[in-house]
């Protein structure tokens, strides 16, 4: 990313209206957003542009988030990923923090403070600990 372009954040969710609100959101904060109803289609995009940061609902049908950021990585995806989740549990945390998953943050607590952890994953900060992701 140039200091002159916009971060690009590529939102996965099969919530339509999750997708809007997370759309707006980001791009009233700066962000070229892109969105995708579904992992696969994702992973399917042929014209991927570099992406500063992935943002991956867990609960999605045919993958779920955590494999999609699994696959990602295979493709040699390197840009961060923060998981967004329902349901928070620690073995759900273990198994984002084995495949790279930089952050997870619970739903429906996406506002400024997704924002915030999409420019420090961005940054290259280190998230925060694991009791403070929650929030």
């Amino acid at each position: 990313m140039s200091a002159h372009t916009k971060p690009t954040v590529y939102v996965a969710d099969d919530d339509a209206d999750v997708l809007s609100s997370l759309r707006f959101l980001l791009e009233a904060d700066g962000f070229d957003v892109r969105t995708f109803r579904s992992g696969i289609a994702l992973l399917n995009v042929s014209d991927r542009a570099p992406v500063d940061c992935f943002v991956i609902d867990y609960k999605m049908p045919e993958l779920n988030g955590v494999e999609l950021a699994e696959r990602l990585r295979k493709q040699g995806a390197t840009a961060p990923v923060v998981l967004i989740t329902g349901h928070y549990d620690d073995r759900l945390a273990a198994r984002a923090a084995a495949v790279g998953i930089q952050d997870l943050l619970l739903k429906p607590l996406l506002d400024e403070n997704l924002v915030k952890r999409i420019r420090k994953a961005i940054a290259k900060e280190p998230p925060p600990p694991a009791a403070q992701r929650v929030s």
